[in-house]
Order: C-alpha cells, then structure tokens, then sequence
C-alpha cells in the first residue's frame, strides 16, 4: 500500500490512465460513429469483400465521376432507395460523399437497417482523387 500513497508513483499511475484514454480514444470514437475508411481501406473493402458503394451527392457530380461500382442515392431518400435496391445486408456498405460529412450524418440510418458492417469514405471523393484512384464515368 506504500507504493500508491508516494507522491511520485501518483504522478505515474496518473500518467499512465491519462496515456490509456488517449490511446482508446480512437477506438472509441469508432465504435461510437462508425468506421471511417482511408482510401486504401475503402478499396480492399470494395473489392476483397464485396461490399456495396453508395454515393450520397448530387447526380450531375456521380455522373463526373464516381467510385467504380458505386450507385447513386439521394442521402434524402437513402432508406427507400436501400430498400429499392434489395442490398444484401450481410456485405459491408461504404458511404461516399464529396467530403465525408454527409455520409457520417447518413451512416446512423444505415446501421439502423442491419448491415453487418458500414463505412464512410473519410475525406470522401475529394481524398479518392487525391489519392490518385481511379473514378468511372
């Protein structure tokens, strides 16, 4: 009981819990608003595990460009459009937007549908294209 009432071995109890939560902090955000996918993780999700791409922007910016394999859903009508395309629930969903932020917004709806697993294209289109990978017309 000596050891925790030293001063100097409070300091490092105290260092040691403040360097846990900042190292399960990460982790924590993730569970809580779900993966956000760098570039690399979107592709290996896309084509090593099947998962369906679905892009929340506007029809004319899909049209200029899009993920291959992607289709077009209005982030308004994301439910019915889910429903529409009678999506296999058991494979992954990527979210793509042109930033990433209306994807976060729509990944809660998503979840609520019983997929296995969903992501979002952190950074969106923008990080796709910069980070050199490929867009279908």
């Amino acid at each position: 009981m000596n050891f925790l009432t030293q001063i100097d071995n409070l300091a490092l109890i105290a260092l040691l819990v403040v360097s846990g939560v900042a190292l399960f902090l990460p982790t924590l955000s993730t569970l809580i608003s779900g993966k956000g996918l760098s570039p690399t993780e979107a592709t290996i999700w896309i084509n090593r595990r099947k998962s369906h791409v679905l892009d929340l922007r506007s029809e004319e910016a899909f049209k200029a460009g899009h993920l291959p394999g992607a289709k077009l859903v209005s982030a308004a009508g994301l439910v019915g459009a889910i429903e529409a395309l009678k999506l296999d629930r058991k494979r992954p969903v990527v979210l793509v937007c042109d930033t990433g932020a209306l994807s976060r917004k729509a990944l809660a709806e998503v979840q609520k549908l019983g997929f296995a697993e969903a992501g979002v294209l952190d950074g969106g289109v923008q990080a796709w294209k910069q980070a050199a990978l490929p867009l279908v017309k």
